[in-house]
């Protein structure tokens, strides 16, 4: 039944929001915090998210700072992550796999309200969509990033690949580690029935990159990483082998 709700609510709130978000763009309108263009994915994740009866569970709210830019880092295992991301975080931009945006419709939504795609095994194409990201954080806005790329079948965190630290590195703002927790009960990976449940959203104390380079991405790269591990292990009780970075493609992410 839950399944059911999320796929009316699906075909009714996309075409209706996202419509009218790439008409608005289409007409000049600007993506400023409050605008239609800044609220319509967080409406969209909204009610997707009230379809499937799920409530979203904030630990360290006080460290989501609407105010300035940051990078957040986040763990990925549904697609209920990005949902409670989305209907969560203030003033953003996610950077997703390129395939999304090649959905009709859909896709052009999400350019119309800013999301960055990525071709994950493209280091050039990589490159120029995190230099894009930097003009988003340059603006203001926040950035949310998927570290190790597509959606795991466990909580236990996966080698992080570089590219979103190299990003906080080059535009110089602090990183937030977000633990995503809860929603393999309501979708996991390989499964197209939802249902309802609590997500908990764990953001922790930011992480500076003042006078950090370039060669110290590994060294942030860890501290992040062993901060979230952290919180899935003592909160949930789950351990994740020691092994934060990517030895493969090391830019894309």
């Amino acid at each position: 039944m839950r399944t059911l709700a999320v796929l009316v609510t699906l075909l009714f709130a996309t075409p209706v929001i996202g419509g009218t978000a790439i008409l608005l763009s289409l007409l000049g309108f600007k993506d400023t915090p409050g605008s239609f263009l800044d609220m319509a994915p967080r409406w969209w994740a909204r009610s997707l998210l009230w379809a499937a009866n799920v409530r979203v569970v904030l630990h360290g709210a006080e460290w989501m700072n609407a105010e300035e830019p940051h990078v957040y880092i986040a763990n990925h295992v549904s697609w209920f992550d990005v949902l409670a991301l989305a209907a969560t975080l203030p003033h953003y931009r996610f950077i997703g796999k390129a395939e999304l945006f090649r959905i009709p419709l859909f896709g052009q939504a999400c350019r119309a309200t800013g999301m960055i795609p990525i071709e994950r095994d493209n280091r050039k194409s990589a490159f120029e969509s995190y230099k894009v990201a930097a003009e988003h954080i340059r603006s203001g806005i926040s950035v949310v990033v998927c570290p190790e790329g597509t959606r795991g079948r466990q909580y236990t965190l996966r080698p992080f690949k570089k590219g979103p630290f190299v990003l906080a590195v080059a535009a110089g703002v602090p990183i937030v580690p977000t633990l995503v927790y809860g929603t393999i009960a309501i979708l996991p990976r390989g499964s197209f029935w939802a249902r309802s449940g609590d997500v908990h959203l764990h953001f922790h104390e930011p992480v500076a990159v003042v006078g950090l380079e370039y060669g110290d991405r590994d060294q942030l790269m860890v501290q992040v990483w062993e901060r979230m591990a952290a919180t899935l292990r003592d909160v949930y009780g789950i351990e994740s082998p020691h092994v934060p970075i990517s030895r493969g493609a090391p830019i894309a992410g």
